[in-house]
């Protein structure tokens, strides 16, 4: 009988390491939660909803956390953590990442699925689901795809990968068509990505050079407008699209634009090419997909067809959220988002 309990415990033991032990991420699947924590999308869902009622700016804000994820070191959720000994330097301190928001309310929503099903869904796969849920919403239901799971959570977050992976504003194109096409992301799908500018904020050390462009490459009013902002504290944050400026700015600077100005703002649609036609778009590298003959015959391709960028946008989407973690990384799941515990579940 002592043999038996002492072999049961020794079985536990072995099998609460093997949980507890980075390992190697398997093959996403649609419905990866179905028996693991049924109901899991939903309840990411509720938090997005409820979250943008209020703010519908944390959904741009999860859309481009998306991003800034994926694009360095694959979907692993390493964007989330906070500074510890392993990562002294984690990604969020990078330069290319200000700005970057909506950490507390993924934190609200892995808390939530945490007390739902303890030790299963990771941070990454929350992070897909709410900007994909918030690209939903703000898009009044226009983009959608069904997202493949079971991503692991990486344990490795540096500013420095960040600031070499991420596409820095002030790129020239050439620069942008490289830094894509070594995630496998084309000239077409570039400027897709591109549109998701049509909502959020930028701050203005990311397009100071932009503050005193030529007429040939920026509206001069718009370039006037944006000089007024940037002078209204230490580098404020502005919004992306002129149309969700405050109508008092745009009626002093834009008069001929007033129109334009939307009663809500930050909704994710095709906007964002027909300003780059009008040269009213605040990033350097927005403007550069202008001077390439394939990049701005997209512009205007997407401009002209709203319905064609909701569908391409969202399969654009779907392809960076496949993007994995580098050969033999290991990964687990966290407990909480911003830190990699050791051990992991």
């Amino acid at each position: 009988m002592r043999l038996a309990v002492v072999l049961l415990c020794a079985l536990v033991a072995v099998q609460v390491a093997l949980l507890a032990a980075p390992a190697e991420a398997g093959e996403l699947v649609v419905g990866y939660y179905d028996k693991k924590c049924r109901g899991v999308e939903n309840v990411v869902q509720w938090h997005v909803r409820r979250a943008l009622k209020t703010n519908r700016r944390a959904g741009a804000a999860l859309v481009r956390l998306l991003f800034h994820d994926c694009f360095v070191r694959g979907c692993d959720a390493s964007v989330l953590l906070d500074a510890s000994p392993e990562n002294p330097h984690p990604e969020k301190e990078a330069p290319v990442n200000i700005g970057l928001a909506a950490f507390d309310l993924l934190e609200e929503i892995k808390a939530a699925v945490e007390d739902r099903c303890p030790g299963v869904v990771s941070c990454s796969d929350i992070l897909i689901y709410a900007a994909r849920d918030a690209a939903h919403a703000l898009s009044n239901g226009n983009i959608h795809f069904d997202v493949p799971a079971g991503r692991l959570d990486g344990l490795v977050s540096s500013a420095a990968e960040a600031q070499a992976e991420l596409p820095d504003s002030t790129f020239t194109v050439q620069q942008l068509i490289d830094n894509f096409a070594r995630k496998d992301f084309d000239v077409e799908e570039l400027v897709i990505l591109s549109g998701a500018h049509s909502i959020g904020v930028g701050h203005c050390s990311s397009f100071t050079g932009r503050l005193t462009a030529p007429p040939e490459q920026i509206n001069p009013a718009y370039r006037n407008l944006l000089n007024h902002k940037c002078h209204q504290g230490a580098n404020p944050a502005v919004v992306n699209n002129v149309r969700d400026e405050d109508y008092e700015t745009v009626s002093k600077f834009m008069p001929g634009f007033t129109s334009r100005v939307r009663k809500i703002s930050d909704f994710l649609d095709n906007t964002f090419y027909h300003n780059n036609l009008a040269r009213i778009v605040s990033f350097n590298s927005d403007w550069q997909l202008m001077t390439h003959t394939e990049a701005r015959g997209h512009v205007h391709e997407y401009a002209d067809n709203a319905t064609l960028w909701d569908g391409d946008f969202a399969e654009s989407l779907l392809k960076l959220s496949k993007l994995s973690m580098p050969a033999g990384s290991k990964g687990g799941i966290r407990k909480k988002c911003s830190i990699a515990t050791h051990p992991l579940y």
